[in-house]
């Protein structure tokens, strides 16, 4: 079976395909905005590049999400709740862990589908 990969670079592909299985990279937002805004920038990354790989968020099988600080959980939730389609909520893990720069408040991982 062969694997694909979308935009790829030296250390990392932001989708890798296989089979029918799609994985994405850890999503992230605008560094300068607050984690609502960060949260729904993550949203339209992934949005857009499911599109690309031949799925959308109803597939989503996983998600992984990290937060700078657990006290943005609820304001993060409030977006990912208005974001994911009712009765297609993935398997999800949420944690608290320093990320890859301090301007960033939260990175979402997600595992999806290909439609069928």
């Amino acid at each position: 079976m062969t694997i694909e990969r979308l935009h790829t670079g030296k250390r990392m592909s932001q989708v890798v395909i296989h089979g029918d299985t799609i994985y994405l990279a850890g999503q992230v937002g605008r560094p300068e905005m607050d984690v609502a805004t960060q949260t729904s920038d993550c949203l339209d990354n992934i949005d857009r590049l499911l599109a690309e790989a031949g799925s959308d968020k109803s597939h989503i099988l996983q998600a992984v999400i990290w937060l700078a600080d657990m006290a943005d959980f609820d304001a993060m939730n409030a977006v990912w709740d208005a974001w994911v389609p009712e009765g297609h909520a993935p398997a999800r893990a949420c944690g608290e862990a320093r990320l890859a720069a301090p301007e960033y408040r939260v990175e979402i991982i997600v595992t999806a589908a290909r439609k069928g």
